[in-house]
């Protein structure tokens, strides 16, 4: 049975200028970071649609209709923000649906969520991501500190899997390749929550992957990212890679 995923984010614009001598001149990027998982789900169950971060500011739903569509919503590397602030409310200053209510709501009554780390995950760089006491957080099984959560790991860390028989890790035997950052979160403290993976001590035994329950619905939360920088090439390319996705997304997408 094919599982509708809908992916939130995960995409940016850079500028540069460029000096050469007297002259210069300027350039703009645009990037996508989820091609990994992209390529992972192809001829999967799951069917994933990719909305980028600056297409969701308007086309993420604003009806539970819209979410209804999709078994699992994964939020990854976009501010609460884009979801609050589309341009009917920051440039004409009407009202629209609260989307982060409608995301809990949604959640509550069966739908599956999942967030994943990044610079504009859970709090972010600089506490811009802005997720903490919003209605998504409630959804999660853990929550965010008040102030910039990254754990940047340049020398590399392994992981350390704590519940080796959850589903969300079937399969998962041996080492894991190289992360190089998470997101630090607090792990609540309610009998549905479980951390399955964590970093190892001399790392300071951040909670990696935790799943939960709200209402009918279930949630996520992974804490590095999806793909570079967080996660290394050799964990891109680890067959254990797509295994990972393909266990956490049928999880989440579970009834119950």
């Amino acid at each position: 049975m094919t599982k509708k995923v809908l992916l939130v984010g995960e995409s940016w614009v850079s500028s540069a200028t460029h000096y050469k001598g007297f002259d210069q001149f300027g350039s703009v990027t645009f990037h996508l970071g989820a091609e990994p998982l992209v390529k992972a789900l192809e001829g999967s169950e799951f069917d994933l649609t990719y909305m980028t971060a600056h297409d969701a500011v308007e086309k993420f739903p604003f009806d539970m209709e819209g979410l209804d569509a999709y078994d699992v919503i994964i939020l990854s590397d976009i501010g609460a923000n884009s979801l609050l602030l589309p341009p009917a409310v920051w440039l004409h200053s009407r009202t629209v649906p609260n989307r982060l209510k409608l995301i809990k709501a949604w959640v509550e009554k069966g739908g599956g969520l999942l967030m994943v780390g990044g610079y504009f995950s859970f709090q972010g760089i600089d506490g811009k991501a802005r997720w903490r006491r919003t209605p998504v957080e409630d959804v999660l099984p853990v929550t965010c500190l008040p102030y910039d959560d990254r754990v940047e790991i340049p020398e590399g860390t392994g992981a350390v899997i704590v519940k080796a028989d959850h589903p969300t890790v079937a399969g998962m035997e041996g080492e894991w390749p190289v992360l190089l950052g998470v997101n630090e979160v607090e792990v609540r403290d309610r009998a549905d929550v479980e951390v399955i993976a964590r970093l190892p001590d001399e790392q300071g035994s951040h909670p990696l992957l935790v799943t939960g329950k709200f209402g009918n619905g279930r949630s996520a939360a992974w804490t590095s990212d999806i793909g570079p920088h967080w996660l290394s090439p050799a964990f891109c390319e680890w067959e254990g890679y797509g295994r990972l996705w393909k266990n956490i997304l049928g999880w989440l997408s579970e009834k119950g």
